[in-house]
């Protein structure tokens, strides 16, 4: 149900008081919109008269926000910034359903993309809006129908479409091994890159390859795209992912340190609300990734 009208001003006087909180002044919020200091200033006494409560008082020649109209500024800024996210959305889509995906960027921009190209050439009826993150997601505040999950299955309240496992190669740029791929031990002896979502996966991996290693340290990056870039820069090496480190060989700058792909620790998955029944735009891509 909708709240009384009387607790739902016009967009004009949010849009004024929202200004004013943000520049500063009346003056610079009547600039932005195109209005008068006047018409400002009546917009905020007719705003303030509706609510009940003062929201701003007169200094001198200016008006400054009140604690009250200050905090009631901050919240008008998320209505409008969902009203016009919304707004963007639906002009963006048409008639057409929309699927709304938070998606890890690399695994998004290099295996997931490639595929949902096909899947929209098979069901032009739905459009695909993506969100990147590299935090957790919480379906519970964040618009979004699915994400992208990466590890076990241990992300409570969801439901799982396994897509693909991990294979990890140490890659770098060619200067840093110009007689080709080296050993474990070699590698200890260069610069190792690392990924704040991956902790110990140096670690992990120099056990896999038979030379256990410990407290490895190096530059840190929040995203395997910089990392990537910090390698083929010739600041160290990097552990990339089977479909980012393939991308990077093909380009020629970046070459394997070590010749061969580990499993990793960890699996990408689709995960989507358990409580919620999967809207049928999620449906249809779920059947579709099945398939």
């Amino acid at each position: 149900m909708i709240a009384p009208r009387r607790f739902l001003p016009s967009i004009a006087s949010l849009q004024a008081l929202e200004a004013v909180e943000r520049l500063g002044t009346a003056t610079a919020a009547a600039q932005e919109l195109s209005l008068t200091h006047s018409a400002v200033s009546r917009q905020l006494r007719s705003l303030e008269d509706q609510i009940g409560v003062t929201l701003f008082r007169r200094e001198g020649k200016g008006l400054a926000l009140t604690p009250a109209g200050a905090d009631y500024a901050q919240s008008v800024r998320g209505c409008l910034n969902d009203l016009a996210r919304a707004s963007l959305k639906i002009r963006a889509s048409g008639s057409r359903s929309t699927l709304n995906l938070g998606i890890l960027p690399a695994f998004g921009i290099h295996w997931l993309s490639p595929r949902l190209r096909a899947f929209a050439d098979a069901h032009p009826e739905i459009t695909v809006n993506l969100s990147t993150r590299l935090s957790p997601f919480d379906f519970s505040r964040d618009k979004l129908d699915a994400a992208i999950h990466f590890g076990a299955r241990n992300w409570q309240g969801v439901d799982f479409l396994e897509l693909a496992g991990e294979r990890v190669i140490p890659a770098c740029a060619p200067m840093l091994v110009p007689n080709g791929p080296v050993t474990p031990q070699d590698l200890l002896t260069l610069p190792l890159l690392h990924l704040e979502s991956r902790p110990g996966a140096w670690e992990e991996w120099f056990d896999r390859a038979g030379s256990p290693a410990a407290r490895l340290r190096g530059m840190l990056f929040d995203q395997f795209a910089q990392m990537a870039e910090a390698a083929a820069l010739g600041f160290g090496v990097a552990l990339l992912p089977d479909f980012l480190a393939e991308a990077e060989f093909r380009r020629g700058r970046l070459v394997p340190a070590y010749p061969n792909y580990s499993p990793a620790e960890g699996t990408y998955f689709l995960v989507w609300p358990h409580l919620r029944d999967p809207a049928r735009p999620l449906q249809t891509l779920i059947r579709w990734l099945q398939a």
